[in-house]
């Protein structure tokens, strides 16, 4: 069995924090090397033995580690104690369409799935909880991170400038090239244009120039939104686009690719 090669953060002592690269599995091509993600078609047998490797590198049991089936709404989920007796097809379903996932429990990991989108790993060092957000456009255009928070606030009395967060790594503005359709959805939901877009000439042309958008920066603002201090606000500097050898792309390989999973964990 080959460890996987983890991205760590360090965002607080007794509280594991991590997002995964493409190296150190057994899964092959655009799936090569480490992907846990069973949704987007890679091998049974090497999700399995991948997930195996990345529970005994965490020191968690398997069947531990959350991994909803994200479909970029903003619905979230809270795991308590009774999750985990549960039989596994019933699991599945309680994680279908899910984008955000919570828990208090210790030995537990929640995580997302990403391949360009955002995730995000929240952290309440005050009531012992943790979270992990997948923010795609989609979902930062309908503040799904503000959203969780809310949902912690409700579930574990969190207070928001108590919460420290990691931006992990995702596409950059500089990569992130998008059609007016999507620059508007942004504009019409009162985000601050100026701050989180460019507009930049688009590779081989003279005068065609298109929208980027900063999906990091939406989000950061987002949280300091909520009342986070900017202080416990870490950013990713990693854009998956321009780093496809260390990390899945699925603008690079194509959705039938891999995908990081940023985890978070309470010893």
């Amino acid at each position: 069995m080959t460890a996987p090669e983890l991205s760590y953060y360090n965002i607080a002592d007794g509280i594991i924090s991590f997002s995964t690269t493409r190296h150190g599995g057994c899964s092959r091509g655009n799936y090569g090397e480490f992907n846990i993600n069973e949704y987007c078609g890679d091998e049974a047998e090497a999700i399995k033995e991948n997930r195996k490797a990345l529970a005994a590198e965490l020191g968690i049991d398997a069947d531990h580690m959350i991994i909803p089936h994200q479909t970029h709404g903003i619905e979230t989920r809270q795991i308590a104690e009774d999750f985990l007796s549960l039989p596994e097809n019933i699991r599945k379903m309680i994680l279908e369409g899910v984008d955000a996932v919570m828990t208090n429990i210790k030995g537990v990991c929640v995580g997302v799935s990403t391949a360009d989108c955002i995730p995000i790993l929240l952290y309440d060092p005050e009531h012992e909880a943790v979270c992990a957000v997948h923010a795609g456009w989609r979902g930062t255009v309908a503040r799904i991170v503000m959203k969780a928070v809310t949902e912690m606030r409700l579930a574990y009395q969190t207070i928001p400038s108590d919460l420290k967060a990691v931006i992990g790594p995702g596409i950059s503005l500089d990569a992130f090239e998008v059609g007016n359709e999507v620059y508007e959805e942004f504009a019409n939901a009162n985000f601050e244009m100026d701050a989180i877009s460019k507009q930049m000439k688009v590779a081989g042309t003279d005068f065609e120039y298109k929208w980027h958008i900063d999906l990091k920066e939406c989000n950061r603002r987002q949280l300091l939104q909520c009342g986070f201090n900017e202080e416990n606000i870490q950013v990713s500097d990693v854009c998956t686009y321009n780093n496809v050898e260390d990390f899945f792309s699925a603008r690079r390989l194509g959705t039938a690719s891999g995908r990081i999973y940023s985890g978070i964990i309470i010893r």
